[in-house]
């Protein structure tokens, strides 16, 4: 894959909507051309202890964060009409769409890729696992800061940029 915009969010909660973080990785001709991060103050504002002791973000980070919508008029203007890409879609998309649900806010109709379902699909055996941490290595990528935002997605455009065949 040559042109896309790889995403991952880090979320504060069980909720859906509790997007706290957000990464974006854009490639053109195979190549990172920019990389957005941005803290985001979570819908609902609270922080299960689980998911801090994951990311390493609790309120006092996001307390005086923008909301998801200022973010995401920033991230949009970057992904213009590239298709998106996440290890597991189903979790950031799913994400995604819940958030706009929440703010009432139009939905794009994003074309999402998957470096999961890629991995799962071209390296049956040749992995121990489909993890983002396991994958991103076995492509080429170090990922050091698992579970920050921008590191998931860095990660995860190393991925598709090995694996995943645009239609």
């Amino acid at each position: 894959m040559q042109n896309f915009a790889a995403i991952d969010f880090e979320a504060a909660n069980g909720k859906r909507t509790s997007i706290c973080s957000i990464g974006l990785v854009i490639v053109r001709n195979g190549e990172i051309v920019d990389t957005y991060y941005s803290l985001v103050k979570p819908l609902p504002n609270y922080y299960h202890f689980y998911n801090s002791k994951i990311i390493k973000l609790g309120f006092k980070d996001t307390k005086d964060a923008p909301t998801f919508p200022e973010v995401w008029k920033k991230a949009a203007e970057k992904i213009g009409d590239l298709p998106l890409v996440a290890h597991d879609k189903m979790f950031e998309e799913g994400a995604l769409k819940a958030v706009f649900r929440a703010y009432h806010l139009k939905y794009p109709n994003y074309k999402f890729y998957c470096t999961l379902l890629a991995s799962q699909q071209k390296l049956p055996t040749e992995v121990e696992n489909h993890r983002l941490p396991t994958v991103a290595a076995y492509c080429g990528y170090d990922l050091t800061k698992h579970h920050h935002a921008l590191a998931d997605a860095e990660a995860c455009a190393a991925i598709a940029i090995k694996l995943i065949d645009e239609e």
